[in-house]
This record gives C-alpha cells, structure tokens and sequence, in this order.
C-alpha cells in the first residue's frame, strides 16, 4: 500500500455554518484515501460553503515538484459534494501520474525490443515427441511489447495503468529480465527470468 500522502496537514474552513466533527472526520479520511504515489501531497485546504439548497466543496493541493491540483463541486448534502470532488481530484492526480510515465518513456531509437506472441494448435499437443515435423504455430493476437529498464516500483505505476495483467521489464537494479503481476489476493507478485 502507498504512504507516500498519510497523513498529510488538512486545513478545514467552512463558511456561513459550524464545522461538526463528523465532517472533519469524514474529509480529512477522503483525503487520506488519496493513496496514488504521485505526487506527493504536502499539503491540503478544504474549503466548505453552505448556501441555501447547495452546499458547496472545494479541495486544493499542494503537491510536491510544484504541483497545485485543485477541484469543486456543489449538491444537496455536503457529503455528496465531497465525495464528487474527490473523485475529480483523484481523476486529475492519474492525469499528472499519466504526464510524468509520458515524460520518463524511452525515444523509440533507445533500446526497445519487441517480442513476438506465438501459441500452438491441440495437435502440438497431441504429439510432443515428434521432433521431425516441428507444429507451425498461429498467432491469435499479434502483439508488440516494449521491453524497457526500469525499477519495480515504475513496473508497478505502469501495471496499474495499464490493461496488461502483468508487466515485463528488465530490472535496472538488477540487470535481469522480472516479470510482475497482480496476485488473485490483491497483492502484487514479482518473477525473475533467467536468474539462476
């Protein structure tokens, strides 16, 4: 689990009511559920407005590298309304993650690799003893995939962005060729290749 934003400083302001504490508690856990590694809140304001039939919630973040992330959202319960601006600041958090994987990815002329997906017909199956007349294969989903050095953690990034169930990469720790993936528990799981 990410511990990148735990308890981040929260300053609350409500404006035109008094702040319960159940609504203390309640935004101050929403943003604490934030749990994407980038970026990095440092800090957080949480300004509450309370107007006739609408109330009103708005979030700003203050976040690492200079990074201001910020959102609003108005309905009849002030629950509702900040339940609606977290998801837009959480949509506008992947958008920053997105941003910097764009930034780190290699030019095409470094070193990328394409492997070729093959499978076999039930008839290679049926004769694995026949040497001779080796089964062609036939592609099912030809598939181009982009063997890049990276460290686990980004490997894990691109997992979760991504629609691929695992990710293939070579370890810039070290140097061999891992393979993660998400377990059926949840948790991520991770293989090396070719490490005796």
């Amino acid at each position: 689990m990410q511990t990148a934003n735990v308890n981040p400083p929260i300053t609350i302001t409500v404006r035109h009511e008094d702040l319960t504490p159940s609504i203390k508690e309640y935004a101050e856990k929403k943003i604490e559920s934030l749990h994407l590694d980038y970026p990095k809140i440092i800090e957080a304001k949480i300004v509450l407005d309370v107007q006739k039939n609408r109330h009103v919630a708005e979030i700003v973040l203050f976040c690492a590298n200079h990074i201001t992330i910020d959102a609003h959202s108005e309905d009849r319960s002030m629950y509702a309304a900040l339940d609606a601006t977290i998801d837009k600041i959480a949509r506008r958090m992947r958008k920053q993650k997105t941003r910097l994987m764009k930034k780190s990815r290699p030019h095409r002329n470094e070193s990328i690799r394409y492997l070729e997906e093959r499978f076999y017909n039930e008839e290679a199956m049926d004769h694995p003893e026949d040497s001779e007349h080796d089964p062609e294969p036939f592609i099912i989903h030809p598939d181009n995939y982009k063997l890049r050095t990276m460290y686990k953690e980004d490997a894990i990034m691109e997992l979760e962005l991504g629609d691929r169930p695992f990710v293939l990469y070579k370890s810039a720790r070290r140097g061999c060729l891992s393979i993660i993936y998400r377990r059926k528990d949840g948790e991520y799981a991770s293989l090396d290749v070719g490490k005796e």
